[in-house]
């Protein structure tokens, strides 16, 4: 008698011819597909989809074609010559994209700047335009016709690099564009003429430099700003002039508001805002208050140093104390020794940080480290060169240094995000190394103590979105690491 199969006898007969198949067609995917993945992948490691459209996409009808065959069980010669085709498709493509990347170089790297600039949002259709001459040079250089590929190429050029000028523009100066046609629809410059005058004349002194140098923002970005500000003066004052015109606001009135602002601040002082004959008596009042006021605050540092002293000399007689009565050992010892230390470290930062005002530099710890940073040193645009007006700063600096004898120091130069990463990791480079010549030369510190080294953009202490944080990370860092060893 012949047993009958059971279900489950069924099931894993079943699971094992379906895993049989599985395991077969992997091992003919395997054979089949392994020129045509190679090859896929040398042809996107080129970008050769974009590059070289017509071959690519040749490859990738075959390659489909083939895995379709492949799973729908057809004849093994169809899926081979598929898969060989596809691997054809996706060499020639590859070689058509390398040749691309040569022959339309200048292309490529105006359309990164212009993409760079953000071209695509603020100059679309100048954008638009470039892209579709550009992909007009891909097809006639992978149809072979170099000479018209050539000739689309510097069309594309020409094209991608108006994008990126509009869109540099549109980033510097789109702001004060829209503030100034506003003041010509509101009349300012009947009104305000010498102010709103003086903002077109900014704005097209900026227009110009970005004309002229495109990348190099610093001085274009400072115009525009400048020509903001007189643009919003200029509305402000039209307005005020329109109020005092239709009898809103009297010539009487109109000096009451200017001094209102003074009374307020005379109250804050605690001062009798006496404007009988003008405000100079009282601005004079004012700035000996604000004098007085910086004057308690040096005699109250002072205070602060002199009780430091009296701790220090307190745990020096401690010291001493434990020496006489032979209780003190090796480990309290080193532990007073670094206590002292610190102790100095703390005075000799506080006499550096009164050295400096708030438009010279900030003066701030890091553990025992000191760091300053030179918010005063001004260098041209793009430029290296110390300026003469840097001089007395970095006077101030040679004294600061000598507060820290036999110390390690370390010019550090930073940059802001804008220009290119190379760029401005030489030009950080270049304003250490001469910050780092000029103390070897002037200040005669010896060149075994110093260190100059460039940071380019890569540590912002500001976000680089603002002109304000681009100014703070436009920046020379002074670190001071000093000898704890010395008394």
């Amino acid at each position: 008698m012949v047993a009958k199969p059971t279900l489950s006898r069924v099931i894993v007969l079943g699971s094992l011819l379906l895993g049989a198949v599985a395991f077969a067609q992997n091992e003919l995917r395997e054979t089949f597909f392994k020129d045509a993945d190679a090859a896929k992948a040398a042809a996107d490691a080129v970008e050769a989809e974009w590059l070289a459209p017509r071959s690519y996409e040749r490859g990738m009808k075959e390659y489909r074609d083939a895995e379709s065959g492949l799973d729908r069980g057809r004849n093994i010669d169809y899926v081979r010559s598929n898969a060989a085709e596809a691997t054809n498709h996706f060499k020639t493509a590859e070689e058509a994209a390398s040749l691309a990347k040569t022959a339309l170089a200048q292309a490529l790297k105006s359309r990164q700047d212009a993409a760079n600039a953000k071209a695509p949002e603020l100059a679309s259709e100048l954008w638009q335009e470039a892209q579709r001459e550009f992909a007009s040079a891909i097809r006639s250089l992978e149809s072979g016709n170099l000479k018209s590929a050539k000739r689309q190429e510097i069309e594309a050029t020409s094209l991608y690099r108006d994008a990126e000028l509009v869109a540099i523009k549109a980033q510097y100066l789109g702001e004060t564009r829209q503030l100034l046609a506003d003041a010509d629809r509101r009349r300012v410059g009947r009104y305000a003429p010498i102010t709103l005058g003086k903002a077109k004349q900014l704005l097209a002194d900026a227009e110009r430099e970005l004309n002229e140098n495109r990348y190099d923002t610093d001085l274009p970005r400072s115009l525009a700003m400048q020509a903001n500000y007189e643009a919003k003066h200029a509305i402000y004052l039209s307005e005020i002039v329109l109020r005092i015109r239709d009898k809103d606001l009297t010539p009487e009135q109109l000096v009451l508001a200017w001094e209102e602002p003074m009374r307020a601040i005379a109250g804050a002082a605690d001062i009798l805002p006496d404007m009988h004959d003008g405000p100079d008596r009282l601005a004079q009042e004012l700035v000996a208050h604000i004098e007085t006021i910086q004057n308690d605050n040096q005699a109250l540092q002072q205070e602060n140093e002199e009780n430091a002293l009296r701790v220090a000399d307190m745990e020096e007689e401690l010291r001493v104390l434990d020496d006489r009565l032979g209780g003190a050992t090796a480990e309290r010892a080193a532990l007073v020794q670094r206590i002292e230390a610190q102790a100095r470290v703390k005075e000799q930062f506080e006499q550096v940080e009164r050295m400096f005002n708030a438009e010279e530099a900030r003066v701030f710890r890091q553990g025992d480290t000191i760091i300053m940073r030179l918010v005063g040193l001004e260098f041209d645009s793009g430029a290296a060169q110390l300026k003469p007006n840097n001089f007395n700063l970095l006077a101030k600096v040679e004294k600061a240094i000598d507060v820290f004898p036999r110390s390690e120091l370390i010019i550090e130069g930073h940059t802001d995000s804008h220009g290119g990463d190379d760029f401005n990791q030489k030009l950080s480079q270049d304003r250490a190394e001469s910050v780092q010549q000029y103390m070897i030369n002037a200040m005669r510190i010896p060149s075994y103590r110093l260190i100059a080294t460039g940071y380019g953009e890569t540590r912002p202490v500001a976000s680089n979105e603002t002109e304000t944080g681009r100014q703070k990370n436009r920046r020379i860092d002074i670190v001071i690491k000093p000898n704890l060893d010395v008394s």
